[in-house]
Parts: C-alpha cells; sequence; structure tokens
C-alpha cells in the first residue's frame, strides 16, 4: 500500500503527518506481537457495542484505571486519567470546570456529561456535579471529543462524557470499604456492597467527604448514596437507580493579582456560604427481537441550591440571599436494527429524547421562574465492511425543537410571561478504514450546536432570546498499535457562528452572540506497556482558539490554554503499585481580556501527583500526595489583575481499603 495516499500525509495537516510517522513506528514494533484489540463492550451508537463498533477516536478509563490513579471522584478520574483540562471550581467542590477543545469559561456549556445515558447538564450555567456520583459505583468513563450533537444533542460541540455505573454483579456478596485522611483535615469515608442471585443484582453505596481546603473560608462537605436494582432475562434487561446527595460549602472568593502574590490561602468573603443537593431517579429497559434491538431511560432530577453572600453597605453588613429549585425529566426511548446489506452488517438507530426542565427562584434581586421543553428525533446508519479493511460509514441528522418561558417581576425592565420557541438541526458523516494490520485512519465531519440556557437568557445584549449557537466540525486522525503500544492523533477544526459569551465590553457585561470564532488544534493519545510492570500513558490537546470575523478577528479567546500535556507512569510489581501523573498547562489570557490589552496572563504551571499502595490479600494501604511540589498557581482570572480564585497548595493523604 501506498502510505503517501493516506489523508494524514497531505501539507495542510503536518502535526497529523509526523503522528502517522510515530504510528508507523508503533505498528512495525506491534507486527511481531499481532496486539488485537479489547473485546470490552462500550457505547456504541447510544446502544451497547463492541471494540469494532465503538465510537470513533473514543477514550474509556476502566474502574481499574480510576483505582491505580488514586482518583476519589468521578471528577478526578477525567482529569488524572484521560488528560482532560480543569479549571479549579469557584465554590471549594472538587467539580472542576472540564473543558474539551478550548470553550474557556464556558466549557460546561459545551460538553453534555451522562450518567449511563442521561443527561447530567442543567439548564442553567453551572458545571455538572460529577463529585455526587460514588465513584466505587463507576464500571467506565467513556470521552468521545469533538462534535456529537446528533446523538446527544445541544451543547456537543466540544464533546461527550458518558460515565457508566455497574450494570450487573457476580454470583454471591462483595464489597468494599475505604478510609482516607489527609491534610486541611481531610477525610472520606465510603462503603460499597453488590449482590447478584441468579437474574437479579443489586448494589448499594455510600460516602461522607469533607475538608477544609487550602483556603480560608473554603471548608466543603458532601454526603453520597447510591442504590441500584437489576433484572436479567434472555432476551435483555432491565433496572432501577435512585442516587441522592447532600452538599456544604464555604466560599472564598476571588482575589487581586497582589493579594495572590502577598498570600494565596485568604478569603475575603469569610461568611459566603451554600448548599446543594440533588436526588435522582431513573429507570431503563433493554429488549431484543430478532435483529431489533429496544431501549428506553426514563429519569427524574430535583436539583436544591441556596447561596448566601454578605456585603457591606453603609457600615453595616446586608446579606444576599437565593435560593433556586430546579427539576428534570427525561424520557429517551429507541430502536437500532442490524441487518446484513450486500454481505455487509448495516445498523440502523432512530430515537427520540424528550426533556422537560423547570426552575422556581427566590431571591433579593430576581423571582425569576423558567420552564423549558425539548423534544428531539434523530436517526443514524451506519455500514461496515469487514476484512481485510474492516471499513465503516456513517451517516446521521437531527431536529430538535425547544419552547422556553420566562418571567420575572424583579427583572430590570420586568418581565412577564416571555414565551419563545427555537428549533435547530445537526448532522454527521464520519467512517474509518484500516489501511493496514492495526492502524486505522478516520474522518468526521457535521454541524453541531448549543441553545443559550436561561441564565443567560436573563442577562442578554438585547430584547430577544440569544441566537441558537452552530458549529461546523471537521476532525481527521489516525490510530495505530494495540493495548500494549498504540498513538492516536487527531487534527480539528470548529467554526463557530453566534458562539453564545459573556462579553464584559457590552456595558456592564452582558450575555451575547458573538462574531464568528474557530477552534482548532492537535490531540495525541498513546499508551506505551514495558514488560508486565510498567506502563505510560499520554496527551497532548493543542487549541487555537480565536476569534475568525468581527472588530476582533484575529484575537485570541479568553481562558483557553494553548497546550495542555498529561503523561502518567505506573508500575505493578506484586503487592507493590505506584503511579506518578504530570500535568503542565499552557498561559492563557484573563477573562474579560476580548480585546487582548491586559498585559498579563494566568501563567503557565505543572502540577505532579503520586500515589503508592501496598497490598496484602484483601487489604490495600496507600499514601496518595496532589501538587507534590506545592506549586501556588491558579487557572481562573476573571479580570486583569483581578479576579484571581487560588488554586489548591500541596495535600498528601493516607489510605486504607478492604475488599470482601
Amino acid at each position: 500500500m501506498n502510505l503517501a495516499a493516506l489523508p494524514c500525509s497531505a501539507p495542510a495537516f503536518k502535526p497529523l503527518a509526523l503522528a502517522c510517522a510515530l504510528s508507523l513506528s508503533i505498528l512495525a514494533a506491534n507486527a511481531a506481537a499481532q496486539d488485537s484489540l479489547p473485546s470490552i463492550v462500550i457505547t456504541g451508537a447510544r446502544f451497547p457495542a463492541q471494540a469494532a463498533s465503538a465510537p470513533i477516536g473514543a477514550t474509556v478509563i476502566t474502574a481499574e484505571d480510576i483505582r491505580r490513579a488514586g482518583a476519589t471522584d468521578v471528577n478526578a478520574a477525567i482529569r488524572k486519567v484521560a488528560g482532560v483540562y480543569g479549571r479549579q471550581s469557584l465554590d471549594a467542590s472538587p467539580d472542576f470546570a472540564l473543558d474539551l477543545r478550548g470553550f474557556g469559561s464556558n466549557s460546561a456549556q459545551n460538553l453534555v456529561i451522562l450518567v449511563d445515558g442521561v443527561r447530567l447538564n442543567e439548564n442553567e450555567l453551572a458545571n455538572a456535579v460529577l463529585s455526587s456520583i460514588p465513584v466505587d459505583t463507576v464500571e467506565r468513563i467513556e470521552i468521545q471529543r469533538g462534535g456529537s450533537s446528533v446523538l446527544y444533542g445541544e451543547g456537543a460541540t466540544g464533546g461527550v462524557i458518558n460515565i457508566i455505573t455497574r450494570r450487573a454483579a457476580q454470583g454471591g456478596t462483595h464489597g468494599s470499604l475505604f478510609a482516607e485522611g489527609g491534610r486541611f483535615d481531610a477525610h472520606d469515608l465510603r462503603a460499597s456492597l453488590v449482590h447478584g442471585a441468579g437474574p437479579w443484582s443489586f448494589d448499594a453505596a455510600v460516602a461522607n467527604r469533607g475538608t477544609d481546603n487550602y483556603r480560608a473560608n473554603s471548608e466543603f462537605k458532601q454526603k453520597t448514596a447510591s442504590a441500584g436494582l437489576q433484572y436479567t432475562y434472555g432476551a435483555g434487561r432491565a433496572g432501577l437507580r435512585f442516587e441522592r446527595s447532600q452538599q456544604d460549602a464555604r466560599f472564598p472568593g476571588s482575589l487581586t493579582e497582589a493579594q495572590f502574590l502577598d498570600n494565596p490561602r485568604q478569603s475575603l468573603t469569610l461568611d459566603d456560604f451554600g448548599t446543594l443537593d440533588t436526588d435522582r431517579a431513573s429507570a431503563f429497559v433493554e429488549h431484543r427481537i430478532g435483529n431489533v434491538e429496544l431501549a428506553a431511560e426514563l429519569s427524574r432530577r430535583e436539583r436544591e441550591v441556596q447561596a448566601n453572600y454578605f456585603y457591606m453597605s453603609n457600615g453595616a453588613k446586608v446579606a444576599s440571599r437565593s435560593s433556586y429549585d430546579a427539576s428534570q425529566t427525561q424520557f429517551s426511548p429507541r430502536v437500532r436494527h442490524t441487518a446484513l446489506l450486500g454481505g455487509q452488517r448495516n445498523e440502523l438507530v432512530a430515537g427520540v429524547d424528550l426533556v422537560r426542565w423547570t426552575r422556581e427562584t427566590t431571591s433579593d434581586f430576581s423571582l425569576g421562574d423558567a420552564e423549558q421543553e425539548s423534544s428531539a428525533f434523530y436517526l443514524r446508519n451506519e455500514l461496515l465492511w469487514n476484512a481485510p479493511h474492516n471499513a465503516r460509514l456513517a451517516v446521521g441528522g437531527r431536529h430538535e425543537k425547544f419552547k422556553k418561558d420566562y418571567s420575572d417581576p424583579l427583572a430590570f425592565p420586568p418581565v412577564a410571561g416571555e414565551h419563545r420557541e427555537q428549533s435547530i438541526n445537526a448532522w454527521s458523516l464520519e467512517g474509518s478504514i484500516d489501511v493496514l494490520p492495526q492502524l486505522t485512519v478516520f474522518a468526521k465531519a457535521g454541524r453541531s450546536y448549543r441553545i443559550a440556557n436561561v441564565d443567560e437568557n436573563s442577562l442578554r445584549s438585547g430584547p430577544e432570546v440569544l441566537a441558537p449557537q452552530t458549529s461546523r466540525d471537521l476532525e481527521l486522525g489516525v490510530t495505530a498499535g494495540g493495548p500494549a503500544r498504540q498513538l492516536s492523533a487527531r487534527v480539528f477544526r470548529h467554526r463557530l457562528e453566534n458562539e453564545i459569551f459573556y462579553d464584559p465590553t457590552i456595558g456592564w457585561g452582558a450575555n451575547t452572540n458573538l462574531d464568528p470564532t474557530r477552534r482548532q488544534g492537535l490531540e495525541i493519545e498513546g499508551q506505551l506497556a514495558f514488560g508486565q510492570a510498567w506502563r505510560l500513558t499520554g496527551q497532548w490537546q493543542k487549541v487555537d482558539a480565536e476569534f475568525s470575523g468581527g472588530p476582533n478577528a484575529g484575537r485570541e479567546m479568553v481562558l483557553v490554554p494553548k497546550n495542555v500535556v498529561t503523561t502518567r507512569l505506573a508500575w505493578t510489581a506484586g503487592s507493590h503499585n505506584a503511579d506518578v501523573g504530570a500535568q503542565w498547562v499552557d498561559r492563557q489570557r484573563v477573562g474579560n481580556d476580548f480585546t487582548n490589552s491586559c498585559g498579563v496572563r494566568i501563567p503557565s504551571y505543572t502540577t505532579v501527583d503520586a500515589r503508592y499502595a501496598y497490598r496484602v490479600g484483601a487489604w490495600e494501604a496507600a499514601v496518595t500526595a496532589l501538587n507534590l511540589a506545592d506549586r501556588q498557581y491558579y487557572s481562573n482570572a476573571f479580570g486583569c489583575r483581578s479576579g484571581i480564585y487560588p488554586s489548591d497548595g500541596r495535600q498528601l493523604k493516607l489510605s486504607l481499603r478492604v475488599d470482601f
């Protein structure tokens, strides 16, 4: 085969051409071993799929990966193991703002997060609370980068993260107890139990965690509980899951640059605090009839948020309190039909997503009540050609309609009975081919979208609700090797129209539709095993995020590091296990620097974490270090030399775990 004919050899994609050369080197090293792809089952087109039908370019984190890295919550596992960039949370919680492909302060609104196929995203400016998911219930985490609106709807331009909890338990009763303590009065107590008897399986998990954290007035406490029941029968399975989370947090607030340099641990908001209570219930069913598979999820989530802020007025301390009661109901039925078409496997998936979200607000400055209903229909067809080239070609489309209602008598001017309807389409075309054994090239193109949430529309730049954000997505990639030695590289581009973003240059600041913007760059992932004891993994994301039109054309977008490099080295020998990871984050523009005129940027930084564990029978003792070098840094700065939220300093932890 003439390798010069591969798409990655085109001059326009020189970084990918380099990755191709590295891929061929890995391919040669693997030739003798003839490794094969693992036969794990992950999520394909919203249905279980073998590796051959897995989402193109997906990254999978297993429960063993999470445990080996010492990640105590799902958010940390995604950052540590998958190399996803995350910015320090503003409320002292462990829920960092995850960012796929450089969407800055709005990264959470350009990323869809699912738990067992159910959306965790809210119709507001809030991060998905991944810390409420008991980490011991997680079977795997699947990360799909790039535009995915056809299958997952609005907000999926950056990608999709799907957390899969345990699907079934082995016969008998098994479980674990975990206790950890560390610096800043940190504690983490967890217990989990699974039981299987014939077709029935049951699992439960509880956790109690807390810490005073690095900064003053940043105490965080959280209690979680989860229980699931499943029944498996010949043609399918069904199940229920219930989860509850109670969270209390103090708010340390922001600092100026001078205050950060003087003492990054200080707080100027010593009285601010808040609470977050979440209840989730979901049910699912999967059933097969010949070549037809039916599946559906029904979920209900209720969320209560309270925030209390204090400020001085005329020499007196004044309280500003707010509460939000939000609920979301989702019903997602779908069907998959597989058949032979011309001797090749053809898969047709069709589905419906129905979501209803409501929020009641009570505060000193707003009584804004909101409701949103969305209904979507999607269709995707994929054709697979068998060996020797194992080619795949998929095409899909989606239509989604939104109904928004909002009223707020305290707004200026007051809003009464505002009703708006919006509809939008998405499409995708993707394919892959094994040009050589263990060498796959792939390409994806499509259109993704995002709709402004209630918080963005309530503080908008004009009388009409914000227009839908759309993105024209393009991606080319190559993957070489097997489980022992593998390299994957992708070049991507997102051309956005009407990007929804907070613009500080409009009056006192408002959410608006920006002039055309662009995200383009390179992603490289690799893993290398040295014998049975050593395993090296790494990720590099390079993103150019800038305005491509309007008066700011050519200027960089804010809060987007150009480069993020993550690497981990794991060692296992008998009862000993060690894991060391490092992440380097490039410098970035501060949050209000739309004109790129601020004389300073958020400095680049490197953090190192490590874990050593020793196991004797069912017992495991471990020591974990976060920010091992005690680097003083920050990943959030919303003003020029101001609005800084310092990141955590060094933390040491000791833990003990027993499995039974």
